[in-house]
């Protein structure tokens, strides 16, 4: 064990030498970092195993928690901290010549996500650890992420994230626990002793082979992030389907099959895009139940009592499957009857929705469901059998209503409907979205079912996004209130005792600037795009929508260009416009979104006339590891969604939490973080959800009259056309047609006029760094609450009963 400096200095050599065969002087960077890697998953070891034979040998209840998406970031850094041994082993490895920094550069982002829910879903299994809650990971080992975004010439173009170049050194593959997953075939039903059966015969057998990864915690607490990879089942009864000497079938067989998990979000753009997204999601919930079961029954214990003692939560409704496949497991395999198992399962699931977008709901063809899933979906037909039997009763005279809550309907598959029906708790991730949900999006099942609904405000790691990204702010909480605030966040409260002390706000202020010269020299460094950590560091980084109003970002930022054009003398605080995201590949219009900010970033950029007061900057390939260096230099962070569209976010946590003031609609968490920190510590901008509301019900927006009502709305929207990105081709037409032409659905022009006004009002508050470090130290202090222990505790107590 790896207890004093010494000892890691003789032990790292050592595995040095083992893992490479050569010495450190002659070893690579990469051989470094492998043998750090090693050592450190050998000293993770023994409480991995200790905390599984614990798990085996009590009662205590086990969470699964089935995601799509894992965002984990770089763990390297992570582990060290929760072994309490990063401060030993920077210092032995520094002492060997070695920075621990050039190592961690080495690993690569972990390509097991996209964006919020999947960096959630990490965030949870972070606090589940810390927590000592047993709880649990269920997702896939993809071997290329998303995509890699790099920007030519301003636009978007995607080249395959190889995250695994390296291997993951963390993972430990244990294929003795595959478990068959079947696909196609047919279902044959058969009487066995006035029992009917069901036998799923000429299927294609696709083998999932679990990954595991520690996620570790204090006082040895380990818990397990389980991925499955899909790979090819050898045996001639799983490939009855085909020929023996079929080479060409069976290479093609290989092909599908290692393509389930290839890739995260397959372009569904085209039917087989679309089907190969369904078999990743039924390849996750069949791969995770499967071992669930498998687990449980080595127990000894009752089928029938495992409720008691396992909690399957559903993330979205990419894994609502969960709900067929358990009922398929407990009726084929166990035998149960329908009325036992479906009792069974609805004790047992649970689900969180991620929307307040209707068209963003999952729906199936039922064609394809019928082809590819033959028993289960005649396992969903018949959960809606009975559910529309069961309202048809209560609402005989409203016949809408029973359409609208039908899981089956109109050729289609309603996804959030069976995760609906076939849980016992179904919550949402901010008190507005959890509103929304009850008395908007899902009024019907509300109405049915109100017991079922809660919420659950979302929180982030404030171990990953405070105590890792920002050591310097963190340094300076220590001194102030002590170190328990790291295990309870909440007493960072605690930092507003000494809020008028002069030389406390000059250290925050301070810590700031360090940060923000951090993230300009990254910047100078990746972009050639030199910036002043003097000026207000604006930050609007996220997954690109039109929803989610970068565009309006780029309006604002067009104005001011315009009248600095007007007058360069021009009285402003100084500002750096930091943008980031990725843009779905299909999603042809927010691509065009950032060829916008891409477009007005080179313009402004190269104008010597406004004399550098602004820079527009965007960085490529958004992703973990840069927003630890984005998150702690914020001075304003952009959360400016259209009400009621985004469920929570949690950007605006991460950015509080590290002292960057929000600017923001009402709309998800913002809200809470406005409540917590005080009107007077954020900026507020646009229609309320209120208003939103009505205009979405009863219409009376007017794009062209908003257009005509402001003049420098008008001169911004201009340029779209002509003048600042002429290029004789009307690149943006479509931006422009959408706002005016199809009636600006995301109200840009609406809420334009505001939002201007609060950046003005910025500006001037940025003037008196006095004030705005008190901001600062409100935002830090209030921020406790948005950590995802808080979040934990209350699915712990409030959902999963453990």
């Amino acid at each position: 064990m790896l207890r004093d400096k010494d000892t890691f200095k003789k032990m790292f050599i050592e595995k040095f030498e083992e893992t490479s065969g050569t010495s450190i002087q002659e070893g690579t960077e990469l051989d470094k970092y492998r043998a750090l890697a090693s050592l450190i998953r050998d000293e993770i070891m023994p409480y991995w195993v200790d905390a599984n034979l614990a798990y085996k040998d009590t009662d205590q209840k086990q969470v699964y928690y089935f995601s799509i998406e894992f965002l984990l970031g770089k763990l390297l850094r992570t582990y060290l901290y929760s072994l309490d041994i990063e401060e030993m082993v920077e210092e032995g490895l520094e002492e060997l010549g070695i920075s621990l920094a050039d190592l961690e550069l080495i690993e690569k982002d972990a390509g097991l996500g996209n964006g919020g829910l999947g960096r959630l879903a990490a965030c949870f299994l972070d606090s589940m650890a810390y927590r000592a809650i047993a709880g649990h990971g269920c997702g896939i080992r993809y071997k290329y992420g998303l995509f890699e975004q790099k920007i030519i010439d301003g636009h978007q173009v995607e080249i395959p994230d190889n995250w695994l170049k390296y291997d993951n050194m963390w993972e430990i593959k244990k294929s003795s626990k595959q478990i068959l997953v079947r696909f196609f075939g047919h279902v044959r039903t058969v009487e066995n002793k006035g029992r009917m059966e069901f036998i799923h015969e000429n299927f294609e057998s696709v083998m999932a082979v679990p990954y595991d990864i520690p996620m570790v915690g204090e006082h040895a607490t380990v818990n397990t992030l389980r991925l499955f990879g899909s790979e090819p089942y050898t045996s001639e009864e799983g490939m009855g389907y085909l020929s023996k000497d079929d080479h060409a079938k069976s290479v093609e067989y290989r092909r599908s099959v290692e393509a389930i998990s290839e890739i995260l979000y397959p372009n569904d753009a085209n039917y087989e895009g679309k089907l190969l997204r369904l078999k990743q999601q039924y390849f996750l919930c069949a791969a995770g139940l499967g071992a669930i079961v498998r687990s449980y029954k080595k127990k000894n214990r009752s089928i029938i009592e495992i409720s008691e003692y396992i909690a399957i939560h559903i993330n979205d409704t990419h894994p609502a499957l969960c709900v067929p496949e358990f009922m398929r497991i407990l009726m084929d395999e166990e035998k149960l009857s329908w009325d036992e198992a479906w009792t069974m399962t609805t004790e047992v699931m649970s689900y969180t929705n991620h929307t307040t977008l209707p068209e963003a709901l999952e729906v199936w063809p039922t064609e394809m469901m019928k082809k590819l899933l033959p028993r289960i979906f005649m396992i969903i037909e018949e959960i809606n059998r009975r559910f529309v039997n069961e309202i048809s009763e209560i609402y005989s005279d409203d016949p809408g209503k029973i359409e609208r809550m039908k899981i089956v309907n109109g050729g289609h598959i309603r996804m959030a409907n069976m995760a609906i029906v076939g849980s016992y708790s179904v919550n949402g991730v901010a008190k507005l979205h959890t509103e929304i949900i009850k008395n908007h999006l899902m009024r019907d099942f509300f109405e049915l079912m109100p017991d079922k609904f809660n919420n659950k405000t979302n929180g982030v790691s404030h171990r990953r996004f405070l105590i890792k990204s920002n050591p310097s702010l963190t340094q300076i909480i220590d001194n102030e209130v002590g170190k328990q605030w790291r295990h309870q966040p909440r007493l960072l409260v605690d930092l507003l005792k000494n809020i008028d002390d002069d030389e406390y706000r000059k250290k925050i202020l301070q810590s700031k600037r360090h940060n923000k010269e951090k993230l300009a020299s990254y910047i100078a460094d990746t972009t050639g795009i030199v910036v002043d950590p003097d000026s207000i560091f604006d930050i609007h980084v996220k997954r690109i929508h039109a929803y989610k109003r970068q565009l309006l970002n780029a309006f604002h930022i067009m104005d001011l260009y315009l009248r600095l054009k007007d007058n360069p003398n021009l009285d402003i605080s100084p500002r750096t416009f930091i943008i980031g995201g990725k843009a779905a590949p299909s999603y042809y219009f927010a691509k065009k979104i950032i060829r916008v900010i891409n477009r007005l970033g080179y313009n402004i950029n190269n104008d010597k006339k406004i004399k550098d007061k602004i820079k527009v900057v965007f960085i490529e390939n958004f992703n973990v590891s840069k927003a630890e260096i984005i998150y702690p230099a914020c001075d304003v962070s952009e959360q400016i969604s259209t009400a009621t569209k985004e469920a929570s976010g949690t950007g605006n946590m991460k950015f509080m939490m590290n002292g960057g003031i929000t600017l923001g609609t009402l709309d998800g968490a913002n809200i809470e973080i406005k409540e917590l920190v005080g009107e007077e510590n954020f900026f507020t901008f646009g229609l309320t959800p209120e208003e939103v509301l009505r205009y979405s019900k009863f219409g009376g927006y007017n794009a062209w009259e908003e257009y005509h009502r402001n003049e420098n709305l008008q001169r911004v929207l201009k340029q779209f056309l002509y003048s600042c990105f002429d290029q004789g081709n009307n690149e943006f037409q479509d931006i422009y047609d959408s706002l005016l032409k199809q009636n600006d659905e995301y109200y840009v022009l609406k809420d334009f006029a505001s939002y201007i006004e609060a950046q003005n009002l910025i500006s001037e508050r940025y003037k008196n760094q006095q004030r705005w470090s008190k901001m600062m130290i409100h935002n830090i202090a209030k921020s406790g609450y948005f950590s995802s222990d808080r979040t934990i505790d209350e699915y712990a107590k409030g959902i999963w009963k453990v």
